[in-house]
């Protein structure tokens, strides 16, 4: 174990004293390190706060228990321990090049880290594949997911990162078949490295960003294009139906406006993970040329700080898209009968299970049942 002590060899500074091999400590001037403690400490701040507001609103008021929202909660209690017990550690290791904490408390705090960001990545993914159901099939949304459903993905979402990250670390399958490199080229007393062969480095990458994130991306792909042929389906129904100009334009509006946020939401995401996860898959490819600082800063780059900042928007863009792909699923149904009923003269029973109460609207219900 490296004690909290340094020593002063001319103007070079080790983490661990009278110890061959220690790392070398940051040389950076007190108003440098005072700056970053500031930044670091505000984004674990934000990030605390923040996921700890979302959790106490959606476990406070009884409206918001939603299966849905479940999801989200259980995504926010990830990012509030990652904030909570994995960034403080990190923010010394990150300013002071040092790690004063002992070896297993590193295996440790590198399991967490993996499986924290990991099981926060496949809540995304998870949301995703709920809110297309929301979206794209409002009226059976309710039976295709429902509480049930969301616990499996809960304990999906915690379970398979929880056995990746540590089983990762723990059994040290990032380190076959490179133990020598390590001890070369990146090993030095009194630090805390995360470290991928080319494998681990590989699979790592595809597990916890690639595979969700192409997830994602499909799947709001297909969102954006359904949606915009239920535009078009309104659009050319209404004018048989005479519907008003002024709801043809509302819903339009309000779905530029939710298209415009999700590419927003998707593209800042991936943007922000792709560039570490890169790294993370090519590094032990280049033999390990990428200085640790730039790794360090995509790393604060991806904290749960990025997810939060966008979380508010993603939900309320999950809520408006919601809300317009119901109003597009009713009232082309509402079109379709009304169409049907110019087409047809007879008055049968119009069959409205459909809409969800099994009940038509009275308006449009034949006579002879009114």
């Amino acid at each position: 174990m490296c004690l909290h002590e340094s020593e002063t060899l001319g103007r070079m500074q080790f983490c661990c004293e009278s110890i061959n091999g220690s790392c070398i400590k940051s040389n950076w001037s007190i108003s440098i390190r005072m700056s970053m403690y500031t930044f670091m400490s505000c984004v674990i701040l934000g990030t605390v706060a923040g996921n700890l507001t979302l959790i106490i609103s959606i476990a406070h008021f009884r409206q918001l228990h939603t299966p849905t929202n479940f999801l989200i909660l259980s995504m926010a209690t990830a990012d509030f321990l990652l904030g909570f017990f994995v960034m403080p550690y990190s923010m010394v290791r990150s300013v002071e090049n040092c790690w004063y904490f002992g070896e297993f408390f590193c295996k440790v705090h590198t399991s967490v880290d993996i499986m924290l960001s990991t099981s926060s990545i496949f809540h995304l993914s998870f949301i995703s594949i709920d809110r297309y159901y929301a979206v794209c099939n409002p009226l059976r949304y309710k039976a295709k997911i429902n509480i049930w459903v969301i616990l499996i993905m809960i304990f999906i979402s915690w379970m398979l990162p929880a056995m990746f990250g540590f089983g990762l670390i723990f059994l040290q399958l990032n380190m076959i078949g490179a133990k020598e490199t390590f001890y070369k080229l990146i090993y030095c007393v009194g630090g805390c490295f995360v470290f991928f062969n080319e494998t681990s480095g590989v699979v790592a990458s595809m597990v916890s960003f690639y595979i969700p994130g192409l997830v994602m991306l499909s799947i709001y792909g297909k969102i954006y294009t359904i949606a915009k042929r239920q535009a078009r389906s309104i659009k050319a129904a209404t004018s048989q139906a005479q519907i008003r100009f002024e709801m043809r334009h509302h819903i339009s509006r309000r779905e530029r406006k939710a298209a415009k946020t999700l590419g927003i939401v998707v593209g800042v995401f991936l943007i922000c993970w792709f560039p570490f996860f890169f790294c993370t898959a090519t590094d032990p490819f280049m033999n390990y040329t990428i200085p640790p600082i730039v790794i360090d800063a995509m790393v604060w780059l991806d904290t749960p700080n990025v997810d939060f900042m966008f979380k508010n928007t993603r939900i309320k863009l999950d809520q408006r898209m919601i809300d317009t792909s119901v109003i597009k699923d009713y009232d082309m149904k509402i079109v379709a009968i009304k169409i049907m009923g110019f087409l047809n003269s007879s008055e049968d029973v119009i069959d409205c299970s459909e809409f969800g109460n099994g009940s038509c609207p009275e308006n449009l219900k034949p006579a002879s049942v009114r």
